[in-house]
């Protein structure tokens, strides 16, 4: 199906195929789909597809890797997978995110939520609201947090959150490292949500299937032809001259490659000459837990910004579907330079237990099931460094016909559904080039 095979040099073999794509995750499966059958393959390294977006079954509970709710703005695209899923169970959710302060929940976002605190902090809050610098043009991330937000915000919570999330000094990061997913609000719609609460954001309603992410990675690959996807096979090198894949199996010539690996392994495998250090990101170590009973009631996830709690964020899968255990995702973002050995996850188990009970989410519970996964990369750290080279290796490596897409394909901070879309938009502008 995928053109003709010779006998290649050093009895290498060369098998032709209009379209190599490298990765089936979510963005390079959207692809396949919209190209025609027979022209495309798909290699993927690991042993199953999904990427981050796989599913783990265990002892009744249901976890992804990570908490990965389906937040669409083209409900043609979510009509259509949904359609793919049936007769799954799934549900639209409207989400209900907290904020875990001083012992008990308040809204999110922290922002628009400020009159819901403790007398004494709600004022700092205010008044630095409203005597922030409004003159200044920020220059990085913790910069514009404080000049949009005022000190207090910043430093109560935005700033502490955030650090623990990406691991990092947030002035290292781009003023628009988070883009349209950052909930900005001005002080008129601070104020205003004292009486009239308004809370919603581009997450205010989720997609949710009972069998997990996974039901989305399968209605994308269910459409595919027989042989589109191989598994266990990774590109390795990748000729830009000759445009030819090279994986430990075979070398295959392709007319168009499409990576959604990380950009710098793209780089690596193309051997483009490039400087690194405009390239960097963190880690996240993720706990799924199952418990004997249920916890907290109707809570979705919570922001956890306090540093002498190890997590910056906890899910309850159990809430969306009214499930009878509690079942939960505890995300931990690290350092990628941290190397986590087996007695090191253990002992971060240990401390996330602790810190789930002295938040009273756990109380008297059992623990009977777990996973643990690592993602890494996880949230990439983008700079104006990183966006200038990002933007020039693109260019150069579409001359070659290699395209670079998805949200560590294109080492940017965007949703599952932009994935998609993005893919479908390069599959039409390349056929639509064809055949013009």
């Amino acid at each position: 199906m995928h053109g003709r095979t010779v006998r290649g040099r050093r009895g290498a073999v060369t098998e032709r195929v209009r379209f190599v794509v490298v990765g089936a995750g979510v963005t390079g499966l959207a692809f396949a789909d919209r190209v025609p059958h027979g022209e495309c393959l798909v290699l993927e390294a690991d042993r199953e597809i999904g990427g981050y977006c796989k599913t783990v079954v265990r002892d009744g509970f249901v976890w992804d890797y990570s908490g990965h709710f389906f937040h669409f703005r083209h409900p043609e695209i979510e009509r259509e997978l949904v359609a793919r899923m049936a007769p799954a169970r799934v549900l639209r959710v409207v989400k209900d995110a907290r904020i875990w302060w001083n012992g008990s929940w308040i809204d999110f976002p922290f922002q628009k939520n400020i009159h819901q605190l403790p007398k004494e902090e709600f004022i700092d809050c205010l008044v630095d609201l409203h005597f922030r610098p409004r003159d200044v043009r920020p220059s990085h991330f913790r910069e514009m947090l404080e000049v949009r937000f005022g000190r207090s915000i910043a430093d109560k919570f935005l700033v502490p959150y955030n650090e623990k999330l990406y691991a990092t000094d947030l002035s290292r990061l781009d003023v628009d490292a988070m883009g349209r997913f950052f909930p900005y609000a001005d002080e008129d719609e601070i104020i205003r949500n004292f009486r009239r609460p308004d809370n919603a954001s581009y997450n205010t309603t989720f997609t949710y299937p009972e069998g997990g992410a996974i039901q989305y990675v399968r209605a994308l690959a269910g459409a595919l032809a027989p042989g589109t996807i191989e598994t266990e096979e990774p590109v390795v090198r990748i000729d830009l001259d000759r445009r030819i894949a090279v994986t430990p199996r075979r070398h295959i010539a392709f007319e168009h490659l499409v990576s959604t690996a990380p950009f710098p392994t793209l780089l690596r495998m193309t051997g483009l000459p490039h400087d690194p250090s405009p390239y960097d990101w963190n880690r996240v170590l993720v706990f799924n837990l199952g418990f004997d009973r249920k916890g907290p009631e109707r809570i979705h996830w919570a922001y956890v910004p306090q540093r002498e709690l190890c997590f910056y964020r906890v899910g309850f899968y159990d809430n969306i579907f009214g499930a009878d255990r509690m079942s939960l995702y505890v995300e931990i973002g690290r350092s990628r330079h941290d190397r986590l050995q087996p007695d090191d996850i253990e002992a971060l188990r240990a401390r996330v237990l602790e810190d789930l009970r002295r938040m009273g989410i756990v109380r008297d519970h059992r623990l009977v099931a777990e996973h643990h996964v690592v993602l890494d990369p996880a949230y990439v750290h983008i700079t104006k460094d990183s966006q200038r080279d990002v933007a020039e290796k693109k260019a150069l490596l579409a001359a070659h016909g290699v395209h670079s897409i998805g949200r560590y394909g294109s080492w940017t901070y965007c949703s599952i559904e932009d994935n998609i879309v993005e893919a479908r938009a390069l599959a039409d502008r390349l056929l639509a080039d064809r055949s013009a």
